[in-house]
């Protein structure tokens, strides 16, 4: 399989490649259909399953990316409930250590799913837009 670029611009995963003609699939939709090969232009340097993953709206992909496990999925849903919350009132409130929790909260602030604020006076944690977006999104399809 192969990214390539249909007329329209839009990118597709070749399923099939004939003689005169190819059929692709939609990565948004699943939907196949067929194209003229020289209607397509092969897109280098991208995989096809990066393609494929591309699916998926982007705050719930950098979600699916950045949490590893169901207690990092907690972490980050309770914070978008509660917070921002300081990082004291974490360190009490869940059975993680302090390095597990700094280790997430680290991983979480590079994918940008929180960001580091001040709430009374203290050091704290916030969720970003985009991870609240996110969380919406996966609780929209319970």
């Amino acid at each position: 399989m192969r990214t390539v670029r249909g007329p329209d611009g839009r990118r597709y995963l070749l399923v099939k490649r004939s003689s005169d003609a190819s059929r692709v699939r939609d990565p948004k939709t699943g939907d196949e259909r067929h194209f003229p090969n020289d209607e397509l232009e092969t897109v280098s340097g991208e995989s096809p399953l990066e393609t494929a993953a591309r699916a998926v709206p982007e705050p719930v992909r950098r979600i699916l990316v950045a949490v590893p496990t169901e207690r990092s999925l907690g972490l980050l849903v309770d914070l978008a409930d509660r917070g921002p919350l300081p990082v004291v009132e974490l360190l009490g409130a869940y059975d993680l250590c302090e390095s597990d929790l700094h280790g997430l909260l680290t991983e979480f602030k590079i994918a940008g799913l929180v960001e580091e604020t001040t709430v009374y006076g203290e050091r704290g944690y916030e969720v970003t837009d985009t991870a609240k977006e996110g969380i919406e999104r996966l609780r929209a399809n319970e």
